[in-house]
């Protein structure tokens, strides 16, 4: 079978889709990923062909402000949204896309949830499509937005449009069941994957603290949580705990040498290292919100968006962290809410039964398998 991915040229929304791509790919299965050409840089080591297509990030915004004009700073979100995935990108590249895509001849499309040129590929080639939903499915009206601001794109081209978003035939949820907004996910045919995170260790720690008993406590911050809350004051205000410590640093760990203390830098958050960690600290992303979930490890996060604000929001509903809001957050309050994920057991409590939400979830394998069963049983019944 012949599947081909879609996706905004974005890491966090295009990787998710990876350990799908892997294991229909070690299933024998051809896989390619149509997105545009400054993506190719996290395909291509991995082997996987891509059909390079539609604006940059940098000419898709140019293009939002120019239609927008002077109301681009006054837009609601929910508009700004509508045109940036919904209007001006499917304008930009759907119909070179359709034109790859029928000389590629696939038998499925996959898509994630903010591509809406998968779904109107598929639709225009008559083959099953399937959407990816990485994170938190948004409010009823940006749905709406995104909807309405498609539709025309297909009418346009003589195609049905969707009658909801996200489009698809089948939709795959990574977000675990305990971190869903209750009423929160579509109606469409619904499969719920495991989510992989792909965080690792690049770059070796220059000091790796011996744990001796002491719980681990791994620290990761994104730059803008601001002077108020730099990484050194936070290691400050955790030394007064009895805790080890693991800094995700970027670029600067292999320049940072030894840490104070008991610190070890590495410079991403670790895939299969977490011996010993008991509590995480970091900004909300989804990539880590899931790792550490995916292991039981309750969190305080610091979020410094919107989007960071809801994952936190989610985890702190499921019993499983503690969200400190941006502006109100300091190097005191972090480390005592790390000494309350330490010594109160509902947060450990509330990451495991996270951890075991994930584990009964079934992984890109088993998806695999059947996604590609679906696909022929649909191509049959055309």
């Amino acid at each position: 079978m012949r599947i081909l991915f879609f996706s905004t040229p974005v890491r966090q929304r295009l990787m998710p889709m990876v350990p799908l791509a892997r294991a229909l790919r070690r299933h024998g299965h051809a896989v390619a990923f149509s997105t545009a050409a400054e993506a190719a840089c996290w395909l291509e080591p991995e082997g996987f062909e891509v059909l390079p297509s539609g604006p940059d990030a940098h000419q898709l915004t140019a293009e939002v402000a120019r239609r927008l004009g002077s109301d681009i700073l006054f837009s609601s979100d929910k508009d700004l949204t509508a045109e940036l995935f919904a209007g001006a990108r499917v304008d930009l590249m759907a119909d070179e896309a359709l034109e790859r895509a029928q000389r590629w001849a696939p038998d499925l499309i996959v898509c994630e949830d903010r591509d809406f040129v998968g779904p109107l590929v598929a639709t225009a080639l008559r083959v099953p499509s399937v959407v990816v939903v990485a994170g938190l499915v948004p409010e009823a009206e940006e749905l709406g937005a995104l909807a309405a601001a498609v539709r025309s794109r297909y009418v346009a081209r003589g195609l049905q449009p969707p009658a909801r978003v996200p489009a698809g035939d089948r939709l795959l949820d990574l977000c675990p069941p305990g971190l869903q907004r209750e009423g929160g996910r579509p109606s469409a045919d619904r499969l719920a994957p495991r989510a992989e995170p792909l965080v690792d260790v690049q770059g070796a720690a220059t000091s790796r603290p011996a744990h001796d008993g002491r719980p681990g406590v791994l620290v990761g911050l994104d730059a803008a949580a601001g002077a108020s809350l730099t990484l050194s004051q936070v290691l400050r205000a955790l030394s007064a705990l009895d805790v080890d410590v693991m800094v995700v640093a970027g670029e600067r760990a292999k320049d940072l040498g030894a840490g104070p203390g008991q610190v070890r830098w590495c410079s991403r958050f670790p895939a299969g290292d977490w011996e010993g960690v008991r509590a995480v600290v970091h900004s909300g992303d989804r990539e880590t919100t899931l790792a550490a979930a995916a292991r039981g490890v309750p969190a305080v996060v610091v979020a410094q968006s919107p989007g960071q604000e809801e994952w936190a929001a989610r985890l702190a509903a499921a019993g499983a962290g503690i969200a400190l809001p941006a502006g109100s957050a300091d190097p005191t309050r972090v480390a005592t809410a790390v000494g309350s994920l330490l010594s109160d057991s509902r947060f450990s409590q509330g990451a495991s039964r996270l951890r075991a939400d994930i584990d009964a979830m079934p992984d890109a394998t088993q998806v695999a398998r059947e996604l590609v069963a679906w696909a022929s049983a649909f191509s049959r019944c055309q």
